[in-house]
């Protein structure tokens, strides 16, 4: 099993909206790099979902529900979307900042490249953050 972050901006679609809606198509994904981690997702992997631009902070996992298939929000038909659905709320939200200051995190695609959508967590990454949210 592979682990993956996702960004999205709560007032658009938070965690919640995912909780309420059970699942979600992942979409509209136009960067490269991110639209290739897509493209890497396996039924089964699990996502840490991160609410950005406010907040600021991993609030949930959740899990690939249906791997990459064409995204229907793009009429070049080069880019690809996922399925997601909700595993649990984190017991404690893990901020950017939390994130930033931890040793054990200083090479995260997150830290480093702050800007994807979408990026690749290690299992050792994935088991910090857990741990600052209190899961450990």
């Amino acid at each position: 099993m592979a682990y993956w972050l996702v960004k999205s901006e709560p007032g658009t679609y938070a965690y919640a909206d995912l909780e309420r809606d059970g699942r979600t198509v992942w979409d509209g994904v136009r960067n490269n790099a991110a639209a290739l981690h897509l493209k890497a997702m396996k039924v089964g992997d699990e996502v840490f979902f991160y609410h950005s631009q406010e907040g600021l902070a991993v609030v949930g996992v959740a899990k690939v529900a249906k791997e990459a298939f064409l995204d229907a929000s793009d009429p070049s038909g080069r880019f690809v979307a996922v399925e997601l659905a909700p595993v649990r709320p984190l017991k404690r939200p893990v901020t950017l900042a939390e994130m930033k200051t931890e040793p054990k995190l200083a090479e995260m695609a997150m830290v480093r490249q702050s800007r994807l959508s979408v990026a690749p967590v290690r299992a050792e990454e994935w088991a910090t953050i857990l741990g600052l949210a209190g899961e450990a």
